[in-house]
Protein backbone atom coordinates (compact mmCIF):
# COMPACT_ATOMS: atom_id res chain seq x y z
CA UNK A 1 0.00 0.00 0.00
CA UNK A 2 1.37 3.69 -1.22
CA UNK A 3 1.99 6.13 1.52
CA UNK A 4 -0.67 8.49 0.69
CA UNK A 5 -2.42 11.44 2.68
CA UNK A 6 -5.14 8.78 3.68
CA UNK A 7 -3.90 5.27 4.44
CA UNK A 8 -7.07 2.38 5.93
CA UNK A 9 -5.74 -0.69 6.70
CA UNK A 10 -8.44 -3.98 7.26
CA UNK A 11 -10.97 -1.49 8.68
CA UNK A 12 -14.12 -3.21 9.91
CA UNK A 13 -17.40 -1.87 11.25
CA UNK A 14 -20.17 -4.17 13.18
CA UNK A 15 -23.56 -2.93 14.46
CA UNK A 16 -24.48 -5.13 17.48
CA UNK A 17 -24.72 -8.62 16.28
CA UNK A 18 -25.51 -7.43 13.25
CA UNK A 19 -23.38 -8.40 9.56
CA UNK A 20 -20.48 -6.30 9.40
CA UNK A 21 -21.54 -2.86 7.70
CA UNK A 22 -17.71 -2.71 6.16
CA UNK A 23 -15.38 -5.63 6.33
CA UNK A 24 -11.19 -5.81 6.00
CA UNK A 25 -11.63 -2.50 3.79
CA UNK A 26 -7.80 -1.22 2.87
CA UNK A 27 -7.45 1.33 0.45
CA UNK A 28 -4.84 5.07 0.19
CA UNK A 29 -5.35 8.47 -1.49
CA UNK A 30 -3.05 10.55 -2.87
CA UNK A 31 -2.77 14.16 -2.18
CA UNK A 32 -5.01 15.92 -5.07
CA UNK A 33 -7.01 12.34 -6.14
CA UNK A 34 -10.15 12.42 -6.17
CA UNK A 35 -12.19 8.83 -6.13
CA UNK A 36 -16.08 7.99 -6.35
CA UNK A 37 -17.19 6.22 -3.66
CA UNK A 38 -20.30 3.82 -5.20
CA UNK A 39 -22.52 0.81 -3.99
CA UNK A 40 -26.02 -0.24 -3.45
CA UNK A 41 -27.71 1.20 -0.61
CA UNK A 42 -26.28 -0.35 2.49
CA UNK A 43 -22.80 -1.09 1.23
CA UNK A 44 -21.23 0.71 3.77
CA UNK A 45 -20.68 3.65 1.62
CA UNK A 46 -21.51 6.19 4.53
CA UNK A 47 -20.47 3.93 7.42
CA UNK A 48 -16.54 4.19 5.66
CA UNK A 49 -17.11 8.02 5.33
CA UNK A 50 -17.73 8.30 9.29
CA UNK A 51 -15.45 6.31 10.31
CA UNK A 52 -12.80 7.99 8.68
CA UNK A 53 -13.04 11.16 10.47
CA UNK A 54 -14.42 9.08 13.50
CA UNK A 55 -18.42 9.69 13.56
CA UNK A 56 -18.77 6.46 13.64
CA UNK A 57 -16.03 4.64 16.04
CA UNK A 58 -14.54 1.30 14.15
CA UNK A 59 -15.04 -2.06 15.97
CA UNK A 60 -10.85 -2.62 14.43
CA UNK A 61 -8.78 -1.63 11.40
CA UNK A 62 -6.55 1.44 11.40
CA UNK A 63 -6.97 5.19 9.71
CA UNK A 64 -3.68 7.36 8.98
CA UNK A 65 -3.99 10.88 7.72
CA UNK A 66 -0.24 11.88 7.02
CA UNK A 67 1.67 10.36 9.75
CA UNK A 68 -0.93 10.52 12.50
CA UNK A 69 -3.05 7.54 13.09
CA UNK A 70 -6.90 8.64 13.51
CA UNK A 71 -7.83 5.33 15.12
CA UNK A 72 -5.16 5.96 18.05
CA UNK A 73 -6.64 9.50 19.43
CA UNK A 74 -9.48 10.43 21.65
CA UNK A 75 -10.27 13.63 23.21
CA UNK A 76 -7.94 17.12 22.53
CA UNK A 77 -5.84 14.49 19.80
CA UNK A 78 -8.86 13.97 17.42
CA UNK A 79 -10.66 17.23 17.63
CA UNK A 80 -7.48 18.94 16.12
CA UNK A 81 -7.26 16.44 13.86
CA UNK A 82 -10.72 16.57 12.53
CA UNK A 83 -10.09 20.39 11.85
CA UNK A 84 -8.01 18.69 8.93
CA UNK A 85 -10.76 17.06 7.62
CA UNK A 86 -13.47 19.12 5.54
CA UNK A 87 -16.97 17.30 5.26
CA UNK A 88 -19.77 17.78 3.00
CA UNK A 89 -23.28 16.50 4.12
CA UNK A 90 -26.02 15.12 1.93
CA UNK A 91 -28.51 17.55 4.05
CA UNK A 92 -26.35 20.36 3.72
CA UNK A 93 -26.25 20.79 7.62
CA UNK A 94 -25.85 24.90 7.79
CA UNK A 95 -27.59 26.51 10.57
CA UNK A 96 -31.14 27.63 8.92
CA UNK A 97 -31.66 31.32 10.87
CA UNK A 98 -27.58 32.33 10.18
CA UNK A 99 -26.58 34.09 7.24
CA UNK A 100 -24.02 32.61 4.58
CA UNK A 101 -21.44 34.19 5.49
CA UNK A 102 -22.60 33.44 9.20
CA UNK A 103 -22.13 29.47 8.21
CA UNK A 104 -18.92 29.83 6.51
CA UNK A 105 -17.36 31.32 9.92
CA UNK A 106 -18.53 28.14 11.31
CA UNK A 107 -15.67 26.33 9.45
CA UNK A 108 -13.31 28.61 11.91
CA UNK A 109 -14.62 27.26 15.35
CA UNK A 110 -11.86 24.75 15.71
CA UNK A 111 -9.38 27.70 15.59
CA UNK A 112 -10.87 30.39 17.21
CA UNK A 113 -12.62 28.69 20.09
CA UNK A 114 -15.66 28.76 21.35
CA UNK A 115 -16.10 32.30 22.99
CA UNK A 116 -14.43 34.74 19.71
CA UNK A 117 -17.32 32.91 17.50
CA UNK A 118 -20.35 33.50 19.75
CA UNK A 119 -19.35 36.92 19.81
CA UNK A 120 -18.77 36.28 16.25
CA UNK A 121 -14.85 38.10 16.81
CA UNK A 122 -13.35 36.05 13.97
CA UNK A 123 -10.13 37.41 12.44
CA UNK A 124 -9.80 39.74 9.46
CA UNK A 125 -7.93 36.93 7.57
CA UNK A 126 -11.09 34.50 7.69
CA UNK A 127 -13.49 37.15 6.94
CA UNK A 128 -11.60 37.92 3.95
CA UNK A 129 -10.94 34.31 3.33
CA UNK A 130 -14.90 33.64 3.81
CA UNK A 131 -15.34 36.46 0.72
CA UNK A 132 -13.42 34.70 -1.75
CA UNK A 133 -14.31 31.40 -1.27
CA UNK A 134 -18.01 33.04 -1.93
CA UNK A 135 -17.08 34.22 -4.97
CA UNK A 136 -15.01 31.07 -6.10
CA UNK A 137 -18.58 29.63 -5.02
CA UNK A 138 -20.75 32.35 -7.38
CA UNK A 139 -22.37 33.24 -4.01
CA UNK A 140 -20.73 36.99 -3.24
CA UNK A 141 -23.69 38.28 -3.84
CA UNK A 142 -25.55 36.56 -1.22
CA UNK A 143 -23.18 37.30 1.98
CA UNK A 144 -26.10 38.25 4.00
CA UNK A 145 -29.06 35.88 3.02
CA UNK A 146 -30.53 33.79 5.62
CA UNK A 147 -29.55 30.25 5.11
CA UNK A 148 -33.16 29.03 4.71
CA UNK A 149 -33.71 31.28 2.03
CA UNK A 150 -31.62 29.59 -0.20
CA UNK A 151 -32.35 26.98 -3.47
CA UNK A 152 -30.41 23.22 -2.69
CA UNK A 153 -27.45 23.59 -4.95
CA UNK A 154 -26.94 27.71 -3.26
CA UNK A 155 -27.09 25.49 0.42
CA UNK A 156 -24.94 23.09 -0.86
CA UNK A 157 -22.57 25.48 -2.59
CA UNK A 158 -22.41 27.17 0.90
CA UNK A 159 -21.63 23.67 2.23
CA UNK A 160 -18.43 23.36 0.01
CA UNK A 161 -17.15 26.63 1.02
CA UNK A 162 -17.84 26.14 4.68
CA UNK A 163 -15.65 22.57 4.27
CA UNK A 164 -12.91 24.80 2.43
CA UNK A 165 -12.76 27.10 5.45
CA UNK A 166 -10.97 24.52 7.39
CA UNK A 167 -8.12 24.68 4.82
CA UNK A 168 -8.24 20.52 5.08
CA UNK A 169 -6.10 18.01 4.24
CA UNK A 170 -8.59 15.75 3.22
CA UNK A 171 -12.97 16.10 2.33
CA UNK A 172 -14.79 13.45 2.63
CA UNK A 173 -18.31 14.55 0.67
CA UNK A 174 -21.66 12.19 1.81
CA UNK A 175 -23.78 12.08 -1.39
CA UNK A 176 -23.90 16.03 -2.94
CA UNK A 177 -26.16 15.54 -5.13
CA UNK A 178 -28.68 12.81 -3.58
CA UNK A 179 -31.51 15.94 -3.48
CA UNK A 180 -30.11 17.63 -6.32
CA UNK A 181 -31.87 17.82 -9.29
CA UNK A 182 -30.00 16.64 -12.64
CA UNK A 183 -28.28 19.74 -14.21
CA UNK A 184 -27.45 21.24 -10.27
CA UNK A 185 -25.78 18.03 -9.31
CA UNK A 186 -23.00 18.35 -12.59
CA UNK A 187 -22.83 21.70 -11.45
CA UNK A 188 -21.74 20.91 -7.65
CA UNK A 189 -19.71 17.74 -8.94
CA UNK A 190 -17.85 20.56 -11.43
CA UNK A 191 -17.62 22.46 -8.49
CA UNK A 192 -16.41 20.01 -6.06
CA UNK A 193 -13.53 18.33 -8.43
CA UNK A 194 -12.26 21.84 -9.71
CA UNK A 195 -11.87 22.88 -5.87
CA UNK A 196 -10.20 20.01 -5.18
CA UNK A 197 -7.85 20.33 -8.12
CA UNK A 198 -6.72 23.65 -7.81
CA UNK A 199 -6.05 22.80 -4.16
CA UNK A 200 -4.12 19.67 -4.75
CA UNK A 201 -6.75 18.58 -2.40
CA UNK A 202 -7.64 14.85 -2.30
CA UNK A 203 -11.77 13.68 -1.49
CA UNK A 204 -13.55 10.99 -1.13
CA UNK A 205 -17.28 11.28 -2.37
CA UNK A 206 -19.98 9.05 -1.67
CA UNK A 207 -22.38 9.26 -4.55
CA UNK A 208 -25.16 7.11 -5.78
CA UNK A 209 -25.33 8.18 -9.68
CA UNK A 210 -22.72 6.13 -11.42
CA UNK A 211 -22.55 8.36 -14.66
CA UNK A 212 -21.67 11.37 -12.74
CA UNK A 213 -19.20 9.12 -10.47
CA UNK A 214 -17.51 8.04 -14.29
CA UNK A 215 -18.10 11.88 -15.83
CA UNK A 216 -15.97 13.84 -12.75
CA UNK A 217 -14.03 11.08 -11.21
CA UNK A 218 -10.76 9.26 -12.14
CA UNK A 219 -11.14 6.36 -10.01
CA UNK A 220 -13.74 4.41 -8.55
CA UNK A 221 -14.32 2.49 -5.50
CA UNK A 222 -16.98 0.11 -5.48
CA UNK A 223 -18.65 -1.39 -2.17
CA UNK A 224 -20.67 -4.10 -1.87
CA UNK A 225 -21.80 -5.86 1.72
CA UNK A 226 -18.86 -4.02 3.31
CA UNK A 227 -16.35 -5.07 0.94
CA UNK A 228 -14.39 -3.33 -1.79
CA UNK A 229 -15.20 -5.57 -4.85
CA UNK A 230 -13.55 -2.93 -7.52
CA UNK A 231 -10.63 0.15 -7.27
CA UNK A 232 -9.82 1.33 -10.75
CA UNK A 233 -10.32 3.61 -13.35
CA UNK A 234 -13.75 5.41 -14.07
CA UNK A 235 -13.54 4.42 -17.85
CA UNK A 236 -13.18 0.36 -17.07
CA UNK A 237 -16.37 1.16 -15.07
CA UNK A 238 -18.06 -1.59 -18.05
CA UNK A 239 -21.53 -3.95 -17.32
CA UNK A 240 -19.61 -6.82 -15.96
CA UNK A 241 -17.84 -4.66 -13.10
CA UNK A 242 -20.95 -2.44 -12.41
CA UNK A 243 -23.09 -5.74 -12.03
CA UNK A 244 -20.64 -7.28 -9.28
CA UNK A 245 -21.33 -4.43 -7.69
CA UNK A 246 -25.06 -3.73 -8.05
CA UNK A 247 -25.99 -7.15 -8.84
CA UNK A 248 -27.70 -7.62 -12.47
CA UNK A 249 -29.10 -4.62 -14.50
CA UNK A 250 -29.81 -3.68 -18.12
CA UNK A 251 -26.35 -1.37 -18.40
CA UNK A 252 -26.88 -0.40 -21.88
CA UNK A 253 -30.80 0.66 -21.44
CA UNK A 254 -29.46 3.06 -18.30
CA UNK A 255 -26.56 4.34 -20.48
CA UNK A 256 -28.59 5.39 -23.23
CA UNK A 257 -31.46 6.98 -20.83
CA UNK A 258 -28.27 8.96 -19.71
CA UNK A 259 -27.09 10.16 -23.11
CA UNK A 260 -30.75 11.32 -23.59
CA UNK A 261 -30.97 13.32 -20.70
CA UNK A 262 -27.27 15.37 -21.03
CA UNK A 263 -28.70 16.00 -24.86
CA UNK A 264 -31.88 17.28 -23.52
CA UNK A 265 -30.11 19.71 -20.94
CA UNK A 266 -27.53 20.65 -23.19
CA UNK A 267 -24.85 18.00 -21.89
CA UNK A 268 -23.88 20.64 -19.31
Amino acid sequence: MSLGVLRIEALSKRYGRDALALDDVSLSLDGGEVIALIGPSGAGKSTLIRCINRLVEPSSGRIWLGDTELTALDGRGLRQVRRRIGMIFQEFALVERLTVMENLLSGRLGYVGFWRAALRRFPQADIERAFDLLEQVELGAMVDRRADALSGGQRQRVGIARALMQTPDLLLVDEPTASLDPRTSRQIMRLITRLCGERNLPAIINIHDVPLARRYCRRVIGLRQGRIVYDGPADDLDDRVLTNIYGEEDWDTQAATETETETDEGGV
